[in-house]
């Protein structure tokens, strides 16, 4: 594997995982009902998505330009780290409009709307 396969691998890997952490990131902020810091953070998790879409393209064009690559260990783990980031992205999301669905609630039970 040549050194720029490899950058373009470690890219999807790392920015896919720190994706997925700004994610985790979210749920829990909206879980202490910091809306606003939940939607930074879902902001970052897509800009480190956009990042390991941007590793993954590197990728696709090659092989669509018949530089073959070789699909390694390394590759798949790197896909896996996408694919799981883009699941907690969409998941998160969610979850964040529950917890401000439940805080609005809440809020006309207690009184307070």
């Amino acid at each position: 594997m040549d050194e720029s396969n490899l950058e373009s691998i470690m890219g999807l890997i790392m920015h896919g995982g720190d994706a997925k952490g700004k994610a985790i990131e979210a749920i829990k902020a909206a879980k202490g009902r910091n809306f606003e810091l939940a939607e930074k953070k879902l902001q970052e998790a897509n800009q480190s998505l956009l990042l390991a879409h941007q590793s993954q393209t590197e990728q696709l064009a090659k092989e669509a330009a018949g530089q073959g690559i070789s699909v390694s260990l390394l590759m798949v783990h790197g896909q896996d780290h996408l694919m799981n980031a883009i699941t907690f992205i969409d998941l998160a999301k969610e979850v964040v409009d529950v917890y401000r669905e439940l805080t609005r609630v809440e809020g006309e039970v207690n009184g307070k709307n």
